[in-house]
């Protein structure tokens, strides 16, 4: 719970000014543009922390790390507090974004403390504040920017992150999970080239890497077309309304821990192919949402669910992959996953221009039936060289695919 709580504060950083880009701009006496470049910058930052500094968990003292990114945000977050302009804004908001990543250098660490048969468990609780501090961290926002202005969020978020950064010194456990081959001899350079070969060692991080991005991609066409739909007629709703809809999420949330059980005992592969179906088949209840609350409502808590469910049987099949490399598959397949949502947010600006509300549900459709031809993909390499040998894969060799590299790639 401490991580989660430690990860869900380092992710909320990142998401404080999408609500307050108005105030901000008005504040910095910056334009629009520049002051949209702010979420951009965030963006940014996060994917070049997930490149440049998660695979460093696998050659330095993993709990070191995550305090250090988490001291090191938590004087970003005051130097962003205090910024005095625009350009000054833009750095302290890159920087803190860099440091962000100390979540994701967490994440792999309590996979490495769990034994295997809780690992989906404790890896979808942690998640669970990731996900859990993205989503209340623009309510959050809101609130204290009311209180006492936009830099009020950025201040305390700053003594918070100092808090955790002691906390978790004084009772994270002292683990060197280091294998012969970890990693511990590799310079920083090969360190970053070994993160790449692992896409192409590793077919099934490949796999899992897509399927992971093209499910947020759908997930992302929803989050960046809901306010394009519920601002126009008939719903007509405010920018804080349309905040706080955003909390229907957290029933997404909830079901990670469900999820993580389900991996645990073997069935990664029905959760995954559940959550692509649904991923997809939550499309067709959203096209009929455009003037209808209760189908809108169904859909988004369809699409949540069914995101939270691929996203963490992935994380249960990638982090049995290479026990001392693990931090360099999790910067590998979070890189991957948040391009995806990236790469999603994009189209959805240009579909929504040319179609509007069914056009944006037909292409979060077609990005959602991809995630399903991979997971289809995964299912019939794993069923092929059983059937050669004689025999059909176990539920939990097979399905799960979480074995170690070398047991999986002879399979």
């Amino acid at each position: 719970m401490l991580m989660a709580c430690a990860t869900g504060l380092s992710a909320a950083s990142n998401y404080f000014a999408q609500p307050l880009l108005d105030l901000i701009s008005r504040d910095l006496h910056i334009g629009a543009a520049l002051a949209a470049l702010i979420v951009t910058a965030a963006q940014a930052g996060y994917a070049l922390g997930l490149m440049l500094l998660v695979p460093l968990g696998d050659i330095r003292d993993r709990r070191r790390l995550a305090v250090t990114l988490f001291l090191a945000s938590s004087a970003f977050l005051a130097i962003t507090a205090a910024s005095p302009s625009g350009p000054v804004m833009l750095a302290g908001t890159i920087l803190v974004a860099l440091t962000s990543v100390g979540a994701q250098v967490i994440v792999p660490y309590a996979a490495s403390l769990a034994p295997e048969s809780e690992r989906g468990r404790v890896v979808g609780i942690v998640m669970s504040g990731i996900l859990l501090g993205g989503l209340l961290a623009r309510t959050a926002s809101g609130l204290l920017s009311a209180l006492g202005g936009w830099r009020t969020i950025y201040v305390v978020n700053a003594v918070l992150m100092a808090v955790m950064a002691l906390l978790l010194a004084r009772y994270l456990p002292r683990v060197r999970e280091r294998a012969a081959d970890g990693g511990s001899g590799l310079s920083y350079p090969a360190l970053l080239r070994s993160t790449l070969a692992l896409l192409r060692e590793e077919p099934v991080l490949r796999l899992r890497s897509a399927m992971a991005a093209f499910s947020l991609a759908s997930y992302s066409v929803q989050l960046t077309a809901l306010t394009f739909l519920l601002v126009r007629e008939p719903f007509g709703w405010s920018e804080s309304s349309i905040g706080l809809f955003g909390l229907v999420g957290v029933v997404g949330v909830l079901t990670m821990t469900f999820a993580g059980r389900l991996n645990d005992r073997g069935y990664v592969q029905h959760v995954s192919g559940l959550g692509v179906l649904l991923l997809t088949g939550s499309w067709v209840l959203l096209l009929a949402a455009e003037r209808s609350l209760p189908w809108l409502v169904a859909g988004v808590i369809g699409l949540n669910i069914a995101q939270q469910a691929v996203l963490n049987s992935s994380q249960k099949v990638v982090y049995a992959l290479r026990p001392e490399a693990r931090n360099r598959v999790n910067s590998a397949f979070m890189t991957t996953f948040f391009v995806g949502g990236a790469v999603g947010s994009a189209l959805t600006s240009v579909v929504w221009g040319s179609g509007g509300w069914p056009a944006v549900c037909v292409l979060g459709a077609v990005l959602g039936a991809v995630a399903v031809l991979l997971w289809l993909t995964e299912r019939i390499r794993a069923v092929q060289p059983s059937r050669r040998s004689g025999g059909w894969p176990s539920r939990r060799s097979a399905g799960s695919l979480t074995g170690n590299s070398t047991a999986t790639q002879d399979t």
